[in-house]
């Protein structure tokens, strides 16, 4: 059997691209996708290889980018002109493979192993997948291969991003000399809490790592010490999945707040909001979750705060009635009593079935059909077709957030 070949394309500045796409005389300009900075949402979500070129970068406050360059142009994010972008380019790369996995929006894994009779070298794949992508949606992509995802992932970001040819290929032969003499921050699944472990130690590159004893990674950080080990081996066992897609660990959804909250009735009508959408999205794939977890944010940078806490419910459900009070009892026991920047909230152990109860009344319970009722009103004449009074109160975001994406503009 002939050896995998594994491809990662990745779109360049993605968001900025699809606006330049949209919009020509964009393109050639620093162009800055970025938030509402009055609703707090001013950051820096994609900035173009022009923009980038004065510093600008992914993250940046809007008004640290304006100061770095003063006639970037920066345009409001919308979030499903991207999202049909990315499905569009999802079509184009299935006439190639029927094994294609998006692992980001921008970002997607094709399994081309055995096509070389029928469409040629991988080189020419990919430079037949480049061209084809900016012929058909005006994006620029780079391509990395591999002979597995984490060896064609680390071929995109770490040299296909930078090269002319937007094209890099990294196998078992030449990994070594290619990803050790990298920093060891450039590794997959290093971020800045573990790069500062290693650090301590002395791991100041992938091949410092490589060289350490595998058991004494897995003995210092466990499964994750073995895998990061593995990973600077470039070896990785997992496949290009499609139906991967479609299995789901948990329904969230985060919010940074329009202003720093501070009263509790506030904080927790938001939460009330949030626990709603988070269970009317569950219902909509038809799921129930066994685990509710809530993320808070402290409104001070300088000395940051918040919390992290998740509680098993009592069985698994999609409804505000059961898992709201489980919300509320997390936050009274957690909250600090100081501002809040962020809060989030997510649902997990999920499963398509529910046990069935003693008593078969008690399975059509009033809360489950008050939501089905809702969910059907809101579906046939829209989500602010339906509300609780009480998204009318100061510090409700109901009807700010509803119709966009992601909080920002669809």
């Amino acid at each position: 059997m002939g050896k995998r070949v594994i491809f990662l394309a990745d779109m360049e500045s993605f968001y900025a691209s699809v606006e330049a796409a949209r919009n020509p005389s964009l393109r050639g300009k620093p162009l800055a996708v970025c938030g509402d900075p009055a609703l707090r949402h001013g950051i820096i979500l994609a900035a173009s290889r022009e923009a980038k070129a004065y510093g600008i970068k992914t993250g940046q406050p809007a008004w640290e980018a304006r100061r770095m360059c003063p006639w970037v142009v920066f345009v409001h994010p919308r979030m499903q002109a991207y999202i049909d972008c990315s499905i569009r380019i999802t079509g184009i790369f299935e006439r190639f493979s029927d094994r294609v996995f998006p692992y980001s929006i921008d970002e997607q894994f094709l399994d081309l192993s055995g096509l070389a009779r029928i469409f040629g070298p991988p080189y020419e794949i990919a430079s037949t997948l480049i061209r084809q992508v900016w012929k058909e949606t005006g994006i620029r992509c780079r391509i990395g291969m591999g002979e597995n995802l984490l060896q064609a992932k680390m071929a995109c970001d770490c040299f296909a991003k930078k090269n002319s040819g937007a094209f890099f290929e990294l196998n078992s032969e030449n990994y070594a000399a290619h990803a050790w003499p990298l920093p060891i921050k450039s590794l997959f699944g290093v971020g800045h809490r573990m790069e500062r472990n290693f650090h301590r130690i002395g791991v100041r590159t992938i091949g410092h790592l490589a060289k350490l004893p595998r058991e004494m990674l897995k003995r210092r950080w466990g499964i994750n010490g073995e895998v990061l080990w593995l990973n600077a081996h470039g070896i990785d066992y997992s496949t290009v999945d499609p139906g991967a897609a479609q299995e789901q660990k948990g329904i969230g959804h985060t919010a940074t707040l329009p202003r720093d909250y501070r009263k509790q009735q506030e904080i927790e009508l938001v939460l009330l909001e949030m626990t709603e959408e988070v269970c009317a999205r569950a219902r909509r794939q038809e799921k129930i979750g066994s685990t509710i977890h809530l993320y808070c944010k402290g409104a001070d940078f300088d000395c940051p705060t918040g919390f992290s806490r998740q509680k098993k419910l009592p069985e698994p459900t999609a409804t505000a009635a059961e898992v709201y009070p489980a919300v509320r009892l997390l936050f009274r026991k957690h909250w600090n009593r100081m501002p809040v920047r962020a809060v989030g909230i997510s649902l997990t152990g999920l499963t398509a079935y529910r046990q069935l109860r003693l008593s078969f009344a008690d399975c059509l319970k009033q809360e489950e059909s008050l939501a089905a009722v809702v969910d059907m009103v809101r579906e046939r004449f829209g989500k602010t077709s339906l509300f609780r009074a009480s998204s009318l109160k100061p510090g409700a975001q109901f009807l700010q957030r509803a119709g966009k994406i992601g909080g920002h503009d669809s």
